[in-house]
């Protein structure tokens, strides 16, 4: 059944209000009419299947038929920290990585990096990011949509990873099992929490050419942890949905041992 996101404002009691982009895709792709269901989330708390009642103009009107419940996120927050990588590389690891499971990207800029930034083109390309995330979300049936940072320098990045319970800088020298061991640590240090809150973890990829020795060094020094993914090399878009699947599993969610 087709999924939607909407702003909270447009969530109310016993109706929503389904605006914009969506209603288009309702409304022209879908060919929806009166009677028809589909399912809303506000992206936070609520979400609910719903029945249309009115379609305009790129609005369209819904009462709500049963609420739902908000359970298909992972037990765990990951962060997915890519140095922007060739092409639309970029797409690909927002688009997969949400797919997956994670809950923030934060594109970065390290020694490596190849892609000159266009301060000019910078809001449109964040813009495009954020709605291949929302549309992923909605493909992979999420009930949040992952948030998608603006580019960070590398001095910018270490100091974010400070705000994670554990972060991991991918480094092709270290052994594999490294991650697994610091999944467990971290994740057994953070659990049962007096507050509730969720554990955050950051895994950081590097671009094309990988890190040099000082940035890693660097991120071991901002507290990051360096980690393997295995004894081949792998793409940077492929390096990060490898990790992002290793912590899932590890943590429990794709059927691992917590």
């Amino acid at each position: 059944m087709q999924r939607y996101f909407i702003h909270p404002d447009e969530f109310a009691d016993a109706v929503v209000t389904i605006t914009g982009d969506d209603a288009h895709h309702l409304i022209r792709v879908m060919r929806a009419k009166p009677g028809d269901t589909c399912i809303v989330s506000d992206g936070v708390s609520r979400e609910a299947l719903v029945r249309i009642r009115s379609l305009e103009d790129r609005q369209v009107t819904a009462d709500i038929v049963d609420r739902l419940p908000m359970e298909n996120e992972a037990a765990v927050d990951v962060w997915i920290a890519q140095s922007l990588p060739k092409g639309d590389k970029m797409e690909l690891v927002i688009q997969k990585g949400t797919e997956i499971g994670a809950v923030r990207f934060l594109p970065f800029v390290s020694e490596r990096t190849v892609v000159q930034l266009d301060g000019k083109k910078e809001g449109k390309r964040l813009e495009r990011w954020q709605k291949i995330a929302k549309e992923a979300a909605e493909q992979a049936h999420r009930n949040r949509v992952p948030a998608v940072e603006s580019v960070l320098s590398w001095k910018e990045l270490l100091q974010t990873a400070s705000e994670a319970d554990a972060a991991w800088i991918c480094y092709e020298k270290q052994d594999a099992q490294q991650l697994r061991r610091a999944i467990r640590e971290a994740v057994s240090k953070s659990s049962n929490r007096a507050d509730g809150s969720r554990v955050k973890l950051m895994l950081i990829v590097g671009p094309e050419g990988g890190f040099g020795e000082r940035e890693v060094s660097e991120a071991e020094a901002a507290g990051c942890v360096a980690v393997g993914l295995g004894k081949r090399i792998l793409r940077t878009e492929t390096a990060a949905m490898v990790g992002l699947t290793c912590i899932l599993y590890e943590t429990g969610e794709m059927g691992g041992e917590q």
